[in-house]
């Protein structure tokens, strides 16, 4: 870090270069997220070289640019855009500490971020599919889990503190996840806050609890054709086709046309009677689905019917391996 600091120095000042000095400073905060040293040497940097890490920096989606631009934002008063773009940086690396900068526990910074701009922020971290449940990443998030935690109890607002939650669930900080569903309910009930909380009792294994959950969200918006479908999956992963037909059957009352609707309704009428007509418009609806993993979980589903031919059953599998 020290070495990256003095690099830095040399690049701005003998080498004329203030974007590869930023570089040498980013890669400083790499190797040690919480050392204030390369943050005042950017802050310097700022102040004397602006216009020309504007010009260098424009267009440039890097991690490095990323990061600096996070920081310079928040020496700009630009909370909201800093910890978006924090998020985006810890999303592509989230096996480093970046939570762990000054300026992310500082009070000017908690004080000011909105509830919508963190909620962001938090889901950008989530955005490349990392494994986060482990000791060492609930260990580099726990700034993170701070700065939850601050901004939802100055700022409870349910649909955000819902998506605010899906962070510290992916994490199996699942306390933290329920908390800030029962923050979100002390000011209104909503629907997205019993589907954070049913999506924390899957992730927790509990399908029981996950189904009570998703059958309330319903109680607040009838309408909602995910949610039968949510449901409906719930049901499969318990056995009862049968009820997964009847919720798959509402959903369709609301959103007929919905591809998954129509996939999930097909691959659960199949596994419930063997019906081959019923696999074969599943096979004709799978390219209409762009999540893969859920394509295949139907196909697996429709395949275990009983009495299927089995030409039609390779035909179906043959998607999965597609």
């Amino acid at each position: 870090m020290t070495a990256g600091v003095a690099l830095a120095g040399v690049m701005a000042h003998c080498g004329g270069s203030p974007v590869g000095a930023m570089e040498f400073l980013v890669g400083a905060i790499a190797s040690a997220p919480a050392a204030p040293e390369p943050y005042v040497a950017l802050a310097e940097l700022w102040q004397d070289r602006r216009s020309e890490l504007q010009e260098g920096l424009e267009g440039n989606g890097s991690l490095s640019a990323v990061l600096a631009q996070a920081y310079f934002l928040f020496l700009d008063g630009d909370v909201d855009d800093a910890v978006m773009a924090l998020g985006s940086v810890t999303g592509v690396r989230p096996d480093v500490a970046w939570g762990a900068a000054p300026w992310f526990g500082d009070a000017r910074f908690l004080g000011a971020v909105s509830a919508e701009a963190l909620a962001e922020a938090c889901l950008r971290a989530l955005d490349y599919g990392h494994d986060l449940d482990t000791a060492e990443m609930r260990e580099r998030f726990t700034p993170w889990f701070h700065a939850i935690d601050v901004v939802s109890e100055r700022s409870p607002l349910p649909e955000w503190l819902a998506a605010m939650s899906r962070l510290p669930r992916a994490c199996g900080r699942y306390e933290l996840a329920f908390a800030l569903c029962d923050r979100a309910d002390a000011v209104d009930r909503v629907m997205w806050t019993e589907v954070a909380r049913a999506n924390t009792w899957r992730a927790m294994g509990d399908l029981d609890q996950t189904a009570a959950a998703f059958e309330q969200a319903l109680t607040l918006d009838a309408t909602n054709w995910s949610l039968y479908l949510d449901l409906a999956d719930v049901r499969a992963s318990q056995g009862d086709f049968a009820a997964a037909v009847a919720l798959v059957e509402q959903g369709l009352q609301h959103e007929p046309h919905e591809a998954s609707l129509r996939a999930a309704g097909a691959a659960y009428r199949t596994r419930l009677s063997g019906s081959s007509d019923n696999l074969r418009a599943l096979i004709a609806l799978a390219p209409e689905l762009a999540n893969t993993s859920y394509r295949d979980l139907l196909i697996d589903y429709a395949c275990a019917g009983p009495g299927l031919p089995r030409r039609l059953v390779t035909k179906a599998r043959l998607i999965s391996e597609d």
